[in-house]
C-alpha cells in the first residue's frame, strides 16, 4: 500500500515538474539577471532553471537514500554482532557452569572414595555383577 502511494506521489511530482518546465520556457520567461554557479554561467529561461533545480534535487535525494541505506546496513550488522556476543556469553556461562558441576561431582566422588578407603568399608561398585563371573563358569 505504501509503495503504491509513493508511486502516485512520484508520478504527480514528475507531471508538475514537466508542466513547470514547459510552461516557463521561451523568450517571455527569460532570466533577467543571469548568474553563475561554480564558474558556469546559467542563461536561458525560468523553466530551464527549474529543470536544473529538479536535477540537483534528484541527485541529492539519491545521495541521501544511499547514505540512509548504508547507515541501516551498518546498524543491522552491529545489532547482529551484539546479539551474537550475548549468545556466545550465555553459552560460555552454561559451559562454565557445567564444568564447575562436573568438577564438584569429581571432588565429591574422590572424597567419598578416600573416606571409604580410610574406614575400610567396601565400595558400592566392588560387588561382582553377572558379567563378572569367571570365564569357566557358564553364564545363566
Amino acid at each position: 500500500m505504501i509503495i503504491i502511494l509513493a508511486l502516485v506521489v512520484l508520478i504527480a511530482a514528475v507531471v508538475v515538474g514537466v508542466a513547470a518546465v514547459l510552461g516557463n520556457r521561451g523568450i517571455g520567461h527569460a532570466l533577467v539577471h543571469p548568474f553563475s554557479v561554480f564558474g558556469y554561467h546559467v542563461t536561458g529561461s525560468e523553466g530551464r532553471l527549474f529543470l536544473y533545480g529538479m536535477v540537483v534535487g534528484a541527485v541529492g535525494l539519491a545521495a541521501l537514500g544511499l547514505l540512509l541505506a548504508a547507515a541501516r546496513r551498518t546498524s543491522r550488522r552491529g545489532s547482529d554482532a551484539r546479539r551474537g556476543l550475548r549468545q556466545s556469553r550465555r553459552e560460555t556461562a552454561d559451559v562454565s557452569r557445567d564444568r564447575d558441576d562436573l568438577l564438584d561431582q569429581r571432588e565429591t566422588a574422590r572424597a567419598y572414595t578416600a573416606s571409604a578407603a580410610d574406614h575400610g568399608a567396601p565400595r558400592s561398585d566392588s560387588r561382582p555383577g553377572p558379567d563378572d563371573a569367571p570365564a569357566d563358569t557358564p553364564a545363566p
